[in-house]
Parts: C-alpha cells; structure tokens; sequence
C-alpha cells in the first residue's frame, strides 16, 4: 500500500495560509520541488485545487508568467506535469491532468492508496484534517517558516483526536525555515 503523505508550509504559531508571510525562496523551492518528485499523484480538495492551478498551471502561451523567478519554474513544471485527484462535491469537472473523486473520502483515498506505486502526496488543510480524522495520513511533513502571523487558518484545527507522531527526518534551511517530516507512533494507517 503507498503511504499518504500531508506536505504544507506552517508559521510558528501553527497559521497555513498561503498568505500568512510564507514567501518561498530558492532553497525552499527546490526542496518542495524534489519531494513532489517523489509521489505518485497529487490529492486536492476544490479549494487547494483552483489556487494552485490559478498559480502554477502552465499558461496556454506555453510561457511562464513574469512573476515567476527562474528558480520557481522546475516547481512549477513539476506541479504542471502531475497527476492530481480532487476531491469536491462541487466541482462538475476538472482538467489540468486531474480526476474528479466523488462519494465516500475514505473509501475513495484508500482506493488511491492501494493501486500501485511510491506515494501520494496531499496538500490544503480541509481535506488533511478530514483524512486525519478518518486515520488515512501516514507521514505529515511540515516546513516551519520563521514567521508569527497572528491570525489565519491553523494547522488541521478541529481534529477530532490528538495525533502522536515521531519525528522521522528534519533539514534545516539558510532561511531559518525547518522541514519536519513525522510518522504516527501507530504506524501506518490501515483504514
């Protein structure tokens, strides 16, 4: 069965909006660029979905924005390239390499768990927090920013349970930034 892996940037105090002061840099980027390399797919709720396509989805010219560092575009083409599944009772389509996934979150995500491959990789914090509820998530790796915002949506606030996870990998980065990577002490899910 291939590990589900929830990856997001995180303040100090727990905030994980993509506006709370979390910039990446060129270090950060290459980081999330490699890890990304490493899964299977890539899992969304609506909301994460249309954010990052509004962001990183290759313009129809076939030419990157000019926003967008140099150091931005393997990540870019790396997000553009991959395989994602939505999660939305909302949405009647998606593209962008993406698959709609309806019905039962649970019995859909350990479908997508058993077919074949490394890894799947989940971002956002709607769907996380439900996954983490229902036992699904079996490594959390956050990239801690030196950063207080002071407000925002916190890290997978409203779980039902308190998670006890051990740290399994940590780097630190020029920025002060520190990605840790945790397991839950159960082990894997098997739900």
């Amino acid at each position: 069965m291939r590990p589900l892996r929830y990856s997001i940037n995180v303040t100090l105090d727990g905030c994980c909006h993509h506006e709370a002061g979390l910039p990446p840099d060129e270090e950060s980027m290459r980081y999330w660029t490699a890890e990304m390399g490493r899964a299977d797919a890539l899992l969304f709720g609506r909301v994460t979905y249309e954010m990052m396509a509004s962001a990183w989805r290759r313009p129809a010219s076939g030419t990157w924005p000019d926003w967008m560092d140099e150091w931005e575009v393997p990540f870019a083409e790396a997000i553009d390239r991959a395989r994602k599944y939505v999660v939305s009772s909302t949405l009647d389509t998606v593209d962008w390499n993406a698959e709609l996934v309806r019905g039962d979150v649970g019995q859909a995500v350990h479908q997508l768990k058993r077919e074949p491959g490394a890894c799947l990789w989940v971002g956002g914090v709607t769907l996380p927090r439900a996954l983490a509820d229902l036992g699904l998530i079996d490594e959390y790796e956050f990239v801690v920013q030196p950063v207080v915002a002071g407000h925002g949506p916190t890290l997978l606030d409203g779980l039902r349970e308190r998670l006890r996870l051990e740290l399994v990998d940590r780097r630190e980065f020029g920025s002060g930034a520190v990605a840790l990577r945790y397991r839950p002490l159960t082990g894997p899910a098997s739900r």
